[in-house]
């Protein structure tokens, strides 16, 4: 791992270890500016996955996100699967954005100011979590790996095709 990666990880997940601990400690008060975004999600979720056990109570969901925050954070800033951990991060971190920085519905400018800065600040942290989600650490892809092995096999096809019909020729002129 470089330096950067050791360094910017625990960095970027900080925010996520803080953020969930807040959520644990006053999930009542999370859960009440929430609840405008578990109302529309919910009823699609358990549209999507009717046989999944999906809690209603936009409080115990406050508390699931916190949790997965907390871990996902703490599994980024130890390096241990960072791109499934930062990939969980960015998924908490849309519900929590939507949640609890509605700007549009600000009246007073100042709040409206504070909360669209917050706003920008969270899709900022999301970009670089989704750099994260697809960071190999320099190494190959498994897509890349595959693209390159079927090109390898392409190659080596086209090259004992060509050998064969060399063969064959040589074959063909050594009977007449």
């Amino acid at each position: 791992m470089t330096i950067t990666r050791l360094l910017a990880r625990p960095m970027l997940a900080s925010i996520f270890v803080a953020g969930g601990i807040n959520a644990l400690r006053n999930s009542e008060a999370h859960a009440v500016k929430a609840k405008k975004v578990t109302d529309k999600v919910v009823p699609m979720a358990k549209q999507a996955a009717p046989g999944a056990p999906i809690p209603t109570d936009a409080t115990t969901l406050v508390r699931i996100n916190a949790g997965a925050q907390i871990v996902a954070a703490a599994a980024l800033a130890t390096g241990r699967a960072p791109r499934i951990s930062a990939t969980v991060l960015a998924a908490s971190l849309v519900p929590t954005t939507l949640a609890g920085h509605r700007f549009w519905e600000e009246t007073d400018p100042k709040a409206k100011a504070a909360q669209r800065l917050q706003f920008i600040k969270n899709t900022s942290i999301l970009g670089g979590l989704l750099l994260a989600g697809v960071d190999t650490e320099g190494q190959p892809g498994l897509a890349w790996r595959a693209r390159r092995a079927a090109a390898d096999v392409r190659r080596e096809a086209r090259q004992v095709a060509k050998d064969a019909r060399r063969e064959a020729k040589l074959a063909k002129a050594q009977l007449t």
